[in-house]
């Protein structure tokens, strides 16, 4: 039997209450380390139970919407989230978007696509030195992951590839997470994403959780009437942390319990 979460604080209890009265309520939350445990092989990835429990309680409730913010590719998330239509997806930091807009979409431009082209010969190079290193495509960039990679590998990688790509790659976005470092030949954050979806849902506050270093920009992002939730250990500007994915799960439900019984102001 899976072990119990532990117990929400009074402090994180109380903001929730008042985010629970909200009008117009989003629920953002990141994907692997938040929603799911972190596996070594990404596509094994999949959302704790009691966590989809918990957004198909909030997805049933008017005025609520619940939005996936990830750094992984839209195709990527939808494969490993399984997510209904209703749940608003944001791939690539937010460059990839499923809204409620079906316009919202990238188109890289001729030089994008030039320098794609470059970064891809620069990590291939990279990659094929060390087997234990994975590289991701992505809609304006790659991931190279080295999860699997010794700490000595990893560290390798990550400077030969850093080094390498920014000497070939003109105006190159670099985005440093766990066991990963993103090139990007087109600059988005998560910040800009909770924005976008914001103004989108015409949300009146925002419930964001993540558990990576590249979620502090979604962080950064959230007002007074907002709440943002650390998943994990590492330095974070949320004022609100929790263990991992199970207490995130047990925060959400709390959340759907608490705005049944309230009545949005």
């Amino acid at each position: 039997m899976p072990a119990a979460a532990a117990p929400i604080d009074q402090a994180l209890s109380d903001d929730l209450a008042a985010l629970a009265r909200t009008p117009r309520l989003l629920v953002a939350l990141d994907f692997d380390g938040t929603l799911a445990p972190e596996v070594d092989e990404p596509d094994r990835a999949r959302a704790l139970p009691e966590a989809r429990r918990a957004v198909e309680r909030l997805l049933a409730m008017p005025a609520t919407r619940v939005a996936l913010v990830s750094g992984r590719s839209l195709d990527d998330l939808e494969r490993v989230s399984h997510m209904g239509s209703d749940v608003l997806l944001v791939g690539s930091h937010g460059i990839e978007l499923r809204l409620d807009d079906p316009d919202d979409v990238i188109t890289l431009t001729k030089h994008e696509q030039q320098s794609m082209a470059v970064l891809a010969e620069v990590l291939d190079q990279v990659a094929g030195v060390l087997d234990t290193v994975r590289i991701e495509e992505k809609p304006a960039g790659y991931a190279l992951h080295t999860r699997l990679a010794t700490d000595r590998h990893s560290r390798v990688a990550h400077l030969v590839a850093l080094s390498e790509a920014q000497a070939e790659v003109e105006d190159l976005k670099v985005r440093l997470g766990k066991n990963v470092i993103e090139f990007s030949v087109r600059s988005t954050t998560k910040g800009e994403a909770v924005e976008h979806l914001r103004r989108s849902t015409r949300a009146t506050a925002v419930l964001y959780a993540g558990d990576d270093v590249t979620d502090e920009d979604a962080f950064a992002a959230l007002g007074p009437e907002d709440v943002g939730l650390k998943s994990g250990s590492g330095e974070t500007i949320a004022p609100h942390r929790v263990a991992g994915p199970r207490e995130v799960a047990a925060v959400l439900n709390l959340l759907a319990d608490l705005r049944a019984e309230a009545r949005p102001r």
